[in-house]
């Protein structure tokens, strides 16, 4: 009996999450990682690494579901894997991306290029896949953990929208799709519970830790410079630049998908920071 999940990105922010919840669920877990792990009540740490394929194959003896998160933008290796999950006849769920434009041949941003080939993949190679499709994740605030402790935050388009979602939200979801077997083939629109400007952001994490912390818009030259410094091709920086302005003109949308699937409304920022605190203080 194929009873095993394999956690695929365990150590990560949302799966990590889908990790524990699965030990208290009572289900076998197996967590891939390229490094040793200490050991753990509930879980069998496998070394694999999605960059070789071939190292994943051993890892999916009686498994019957995995967690699949890609490890970076190259997708090279996607079909290899996409391949190995198919002939397995796992369950997957794969962490995705809302922004994803199922209209355009070419995405407008690496990162939703990179999401938009690996659902690709998985569709292709006859993977029973259910992509979680998901709004920004509420844990990319913890690039700001320094500023905040500083009380000024700097970042591009203060007036950008992004609906957070709690991590905890989407391992919920993501244990539920696999423990039941559902939306095989489907895509699962997940998103927090309402829009926030960046400005609104920093606002609510100054008020939840009851500390002064405040917004300054960055010039987009002074981005520009930053990600060219970390090694960012110009034609990625513009497409991540576009993603961003997108967010100030459109309206973000709100969906129940994490309240149908786990029987609760999704969990909100104010919520994120409390669980977080030590993070930011």
């Amino acid at each position: 009996m194929k009873d095993t999940t394999l956690v695929v990105g365990a150590t990560g922010n949302v799966g990590a999450q889908v990790r524990r919840l699965l030990v208290e669920a009572g289900r076998p877990v197996r967590a891939l990682s390229r490094d040793v792990h200490p050991e753990e009540a509930g879980v069998e740490w496998v070394r694999g690494d999605l960059t070789a394929p071939e190292t994943l194959i051993p890892t999916l003896d009686g498994v019957g579901a995995v967690f699949l998160v890609w490890p970076g933008l190259d997708t090279e290796h996607a079909r290899e894997v996409a391949g190995i999950l198919a002939e397995r006849d796992a369950h997957v769920a794969y962490l995705s991306s809302a922004g994803i434009d199922d209209g355009r041949d070419e995405q407008a941003d690496p990162i939703n290029a990179m999401h938009a080939e690996v659902e690709r993949a998985l569709d292709e190679s006859g993977a029973k896949a259910t992509h979680l499709r998901c709004t920004s994740f509420a844990a990319s605030l913890l690039e700001w953990a320094d500023q905040i402790r500083e009380g000024l935050v700097r970042d591009v388009f203060g007036e950008a929208r992004r609906t957070l979602l709690h991590e905890r939200d989407i391992a919920e979801v993501a244990v539920r799709v696999l423990g039941e077997g559902a939306h095989r083939g489907e895509r699962l629109l997940l998103s927090g519970p309402t829009p926030l400007t960046q400005v609104e952001q920093v606002r609510i994490i100054a008020d939840t830790l009851g500390t002064r912390v405040r917004f300054e818009e960055v010039p987009l030259d002074e981005l520009r410079s930053h990600m060219r410094s970390e090694g960012w091709e110009d034609a990625d920086i513009e497409g991540m630049i576009t993603a961003y302005a997108a967010m100030v003109e459109a309206e973000q949308p709100v969906w129940d998908t994490v309240e149908r699937i786990t029987g609760h409304p999704p969990l909100g920022l104010d919520r994120w920071i409390l669980d977080h605190e030590a993070d930011l203080r």
